[in-house]
């Protein structure tokens, strides 16, 4: 986790898609007013992971990525963002396909994505494009592969540092290949994908899980998928009564509420990494810890106004907030007591304050029961701030399920973004 830089204060400011059956469970819910949709359906977030602004990416390459499916649905679409780019950048191919092992794909998976009917498309600075649907079902709990041939790069690239997940990359274009051969560069970063979504029942929906290095996974195993937000998805999908069945993992590690440094601020995020993501009826915040660490006199008010005001944008388009407690966090090198002070007043806030739909009491879960400021020795990684896997599962373990879904039927209106519908 990170430390940010600056404060800038209190206020500021998501196949069996292919050929391949594949045994899915069709979930995940509301991208509203989509004719690609049709009726009773939807698009969802299967996946997500939030950019932030990544070193010079070179001008002729090709990446394969690799990328865990939480709920399955029809219709495929990815998103690729060139948000932290400051020249057009053009993907002249895209595919996608699923993982047999490595790099090497499912024979006959890998299909070609189309943008406006187009094989290849030129996505400015600052900007963001969706795929069209691709035909055929996703199941739920995939390992999707997908390949770009990006072109044409300059400046800094759009993606997400710290992945926990190999992927592959090469020189030129090998996007459609489904053989290994020629993806002999390793990587453990996402570039340019930031969401996939699928089509599915109205009756389902997603969360976002707005988050930093904890959400993140720091410190849980590579390649696995037991990031908290991981071991959620794998509980919903085995909840047949749950109408949550998508997660999406909004965490970048270091990311703080109030400030830009790891990412921009979750205020400043928010329309981006979680609002405009299809089929999202709920919004898991649990963040802060980097507010408080960092020493720049962050208060509990400073803290509580930045969480009240992502409720109600979150409540003003109709979704259901949780909050979670800040873990504790003694025992890392920036733990003081008045950081604690703050920790446990924000704590009581969250609480008690009531302007969550609900609360999931992470703070008391994995404290140690002898020095409540500390992380539980059996959950800590060993640097006293982030969760083992073991820890990761008990957060998860700790959310009601019940408490994803609220009724707020009556608040907000269609929020789709206009490039979305």
């Amino acid at each position: 986790m990170r430390a940010g830089l600056a404060r800038r204060g209190a206020a500021a400011a998501v196949a069996a898609l292919l050929c391949v059956p594949l045994v899915g469970s069709a979930a995940q819910a509301r991208t509203r007013h989509d004719p690609a949709a049709g009726a009773g359906r939807h698009f969802a977030v299967t996946w997500a992971a939030s950019a932030d602004r990544q070193g010079a990416g070179p001008a002729e390459r090709s990446y394969r990525l690799v990328v865990r499916t939480s709920v399955g649905g029809d219709a495929l679409r990815i998103r690729l963002t060139n948000a932290f780019g400051d020249h057009p950048v053009t993907f002249a191919s895209a595919y996608a396909g699923l993982q047999r092992q490595g790099a090497e794909l499912v024979a006959g998976s890998n299909r070609r994505l189309t943008f406006g009917g187009q094989p290849s498309v030129t996505v400015a600075a600052g900007e963001t494009i969706l795929s069209d649907p691709l035909p055929g079902r996703l199941a739920a709990q995939s390992n999707l592969v997908v390949s770009l041939h990006v072109t044409g790069a300059q400046g800094p690239t759009s993606g997400h540092g710290m992945a926990l997940q190999t992927s592959y990359a090469t020189a030129g274009d090998h996007a459609a290949e489904e053989a290994a051969t020629n993806w002999t560069d390793s990587m453990t970063s996402w570039y340019w994908l930031d969401a996939v979504s699928v089509r599915t029942s109205t009756a389902t929906g997603s969360v976002v899980a707005l988050g930093d290095s904890i959400t993140d996974g720091w410190a849980s195993s590579t390649d696995a998928n037991r990031r908290w937000p991981d071991y959620l998805s794998r509980r919903l999908q085995a909840a047949p009564d749950s109408p949550v069945r998508g997660v999406a993992n909004a965490g970048i590690s270091g990311n703080k509420v109030l400030a830009d440094g790891a990412g921009e601020a979750a205020l400043r995020r928010f329309d981006r990494d979680v609002l405009s993501q299809p089929g999202v009826d709920t919004v898991f915040v649990y963040e802060g810890i980097n507010d408080i660490k960092a020493h720049t006199g962050v208060t509990v008010d400073d803290l509580t106004t930045g969480y009240r005001q992502l409720a109600d944008r979150a409540h003003a388009t109709g979704r259901c907030v949780v909050g979670a407690t800040v873990m504790a966090y003694k025992g890392w090198p920036e733990y003081d007591a008045a950081g604690e002070a703050v920790r446990q007043g924000v704590n009581d806030w969250i609480r008690h304050s009531g302007v969550f739909d609900a609360v999931v009491d992470f703070d008391r879960i994995t404290r140690s029961p002898y020095d409540r400021q500390a992380l539980l020795p059996f959950f800590d990684s060993g640097d006293h701030i982030h969760p083992n896997d073991k820890g990761m599962q008990a957060m998860a373990d700790a959310v009601d399920l019940a408490a994803l879904r609220c009724d707020r039927s009556a608040v907000g209106g269609d929020d789709t973004p206009a490039w979305y519908r």
